[in-house]
């Protein structure tokens, strides 16, 4: 359900010989560059950097960091990433000097699939020799930490059939962790989200409404504050609906005034192979309002075209 897949027919020297050409000798051809970067997926564009690096000599990404600026730049070097280290790298960004970025922990840590944070990590200790699990834990404090280091074990049981009295022993203890409790027993919330299956926990978010009617969002919401609450909230969501999750973050990341660029670009590139097509359908559903005219309003120049193109058609 992505917007970008394999280009065919596919010719790596021949896109590496026209990038050359775009940004060889005085002034760069940036048409070229977006046409070719956005219309490839990620393991030919990998494929076009080794050809570049063989032919000239001379490393593609840094070519174009050289030549490009500003947020087309972050965009196309974002694109020649492959999948894990880009994420891998936004998340040791998330954690680099001073001040935390909360938002892309949470965002990251609570939309990737276990079999994907498991490669996340291995691509972490590869990349940059370090446990991601440890940096982390080095950053954040409290129950929000708790519950980022649940979602590092990627140890949230598979999808099966569903118990329907563990279900309802699930939503009882819920209840019980927040409506229920004078303070709240974060640390029920953080388990049971943390560790239950999708469809498991889909039927428990059902079973709650019912008990408590609320939910389990308004209770969140009601019981939990800052980082913990945004994380608790995020994984809710993500367990709903990653589609409708990124839908939310994009739209949020254009909405008011000034655009929240960094948010724009991380989603657009890491969901562009995966489910953008979902992504504008909940946007267009849930904001009655169509991705391609947000970008197209929110953003210039050579990086709206990129972005559009990424974006790949308009849901009127």
């Amino acid at each position: 359900r992505g917007t970008v897949t394999a280009f065919s027919p596919f010719d790596a020297r021949a896109d590496a010989e026209a990038l050359r050409k775009a940004m060889k000798g005085m002034g760069t051809d940036e048409e070229t560059i977006l046409k070719i970067l956005t219309s490839r997926n990620n393991a030919q564009r990998q494929e076009i950097a080794s050809a570049f690096k063989t032919l000239f000599g001379r490393d593609l990404v840094d070519d174009l960091k050289s030549e490009l600026t500003g947020k087309f730049e972050t965009l196309m070097v974002s694109l020649m990433r492959p999948t894990y280290i880009f994420d891998a790298h936004a998340l040791k960004h998330a954690i680099k000097g001073a001040g935390t970025n909360e938002k892309v922990l949470t965002e990251i840590l609570a939309s990737r699939t276990p079999a994907e944070v498991r490669n996340i990590k291995q691509v972490y200790l590869q990349e940059y020799e370090a446990n991601l699990e440890d940096k982390i834990t080095g950053e954040t404090s409290g129950f929000f930490q708790r519950l980022l280091v649940v979602l590092l074990q990627a140890n949230r049981d598979p999808d099966g059939r569903v118990d329907e009295g563990l279900v309802e022993q699930d939503a009882q203890v819920l209840f019980r962790a927040g409506e229920l409790k004078w303070g709240t027993d974060e640390e029920k919330f953080i388990t049971i989200l943390g560790t239950r299956s999708v469809s498991h926990l889909r039927r428990v978010f059902d079973k709650y409404m019912t008990i408590s009617g609320f939910q389990i969002e308004e209770t969140i919401d009601r019981e939990t504050s800052g980082d913990l609450e945004k994380l608790l909230l995020a994984v809710v969501k993500c367990i709903r609906s990653v589609p409708a999750y990124f839908a939310e973050t994009l739209y949020y990341s254009m909405k008011g005034a000034g655009t929240d660029d960094d948010t724009l670009i991380r989603v657009m590139v890491s969901r562009s192979e995966i489910d953008l097509l979902d992504i504008r359908q909940e946007l267009r559903k849930n904001f009655a309002k169509s991705l391609h005219q947000m970008i197209q309003k929110d953003t210039s120049g050579d990086y709206r075209k990129a972005l559009l193109l990424l974006c790949g058609g308009d849901d009127e």
